[in-house]
């Protein structure tokens, strides 16, 4: 922790308006070269890249300055070019957000990888995913050099982080917020934001979430609904999450009410098909299930033979694919646990396990994502 942050964090914490390890910010600061006054409402572009015939290409970064001196939370969606509910959580969160209300500073980036949205993809053009390379390196790929240039020029300047995304390759989220919740501010975060579950998730190394943490800026991920949508209820509920938030953090007078305890969770699991054809699902989002309980059918659609689909453990239905044409290893049913799965007691939050996500057993895995 660099000198200024300790001598913010001593403010903030006298202040008694902190609810995790935050920072309060002096009046001003200066953002992307650019000097920001309290009560400025900026957009700045973050130079990304550059085109085919060598002009530079940027992304919009929108800036909030509160008139009165606090920590700075940074909202980041678009990282995946096609989970439009995140870019929508972000728009609506800053447009809501006015100078003279905030208590700090409101940064927000709602499209990351501005190059997979132009082309309604997941990926970048080189087909790499994004949440693979943060937090990036200025001499490596197409995707760590754009990871780079947001984590060293946006990330490290905020006091915490909230990452938004949605299901992928047609599958839908339950609204959850997931992240390290060993991690006491972490936790603290979760629970301010308010969804109605969390689950606990290092995530993948490359992922913003996990840099951000290793970087000891905490930050969670909201995840809600499916790809290429823009869902009304899922983005009012990650709204509402970020008033919540910036209440319960001293940023704002608290707008939408006290934040309800989520329910947690420290195990997650993706339920594969073993057989292709095309997909009948049973079980609904935010469903709670039974071991061996039937989520779903996959139907030939040539010789009609079919085959079950049932859960290996007891939970919560968190993630599913929509009915559609499936191969065989196909991620449909996510179902987390609030029940150790080698029968020991349950830790609390404090303590929790690690969720090794690529460890197989039998046919589920810890997995956060079913790529």
């Amino acid at each position: 922790m660099d000198a200024n942050r300790s001598q913010r964090l001593a403010l903030l914490a006298l202040a008694g308006l902190t609810l995790w390890a935050g920072t309060a910010r002096a009046q001003g600061l200066e953002f992307l070269g650019q000097p920001i006054a309290p009560g400025d409402q900026r957009r700045l572009p973050l130079p990304v890249s550059e085109t085919f015939v060598g002009e530079e290409a940027s992304t919009p970064v929108i800036v909030v300055a509160g008139t009165l001196p606090g920590p700075v939370l940074c909202l980041t969606a678009g990282i995946h070019g096609d989970e439009l509910n995140g870019i929508e959580v972000v728009r609506r969160s800053l447009d809501r957000s006015k100078p003279d209300e905030l208590k700090g500073t409101l940064i927000g980036i709602p499209i990351v990888n501005l190059a997979a949205f132009r082309r309604s993809t997941r990926y970048m053009p080189d087909r790499r995913d994004l949440n693979r390379f943060f937090p990036g390196r200025p001499r490596g790929s197409s995707a760590a050099r754009l990871a780079h240039s947001v984590f060293e020029r946006v990330i490290r300047s905020c006091d915490a982080l909230v990452d938004v995304h949605s299901g992928s390759f047609h599958r839908t989220n339950l609204p959850q917020v997931r992240g390290d919740l060993r991690r006491p501010e972490v936790l603290k975060l979760a629970r301010a934001f308010g969804s109605e579950i969390a689950i606990h998730n290092e995530g993948r190394f490359g992922t913003l979430r996990r840099a951000a943490s290793e970087a000891g800026i905490p930050a969670i991920t909201y995840e809600a609904g499916e790809p290429m949508r823009f869902q009304t209820d899922e983005i009012e509920r990650g709204v509402r999450g970020v008033e919540r938030m910036l209440g319960q953090l001293g940023m704002r007078v608290a707008k939408s009410g006290e934040a309800p305890e989520p329910a947690l969770y420290y195990r997650a699991r993706w339920i594969r098909v073993d057989d292709g054809g095309i997909l009948a699902s049973r079980a609904k989002l935010g469903d709670v299930v039974k071991a061996n309980q039937v989520l779903g059918t996959v139907f030939d659609p040539i010789s009609n033979e079919k085959s079950t689909i049932r859960a290996s453990h007891q939970g919560r239905v968190i993630g599913i694919a929509l009915d559609q044409l499936v191969m065989p290893g196909f991620a449909a049913f996510h179902i987390a646990t609030d029940e150790p799965m080698d029968g020991s007691a349950n830790p609390p939050a404090a303590m929790l396990p690690t969720v090794d996500e690529g460890a197989s057993v039998g046919r589920t895995e810890f997995e956060e994502r079913p790529d």
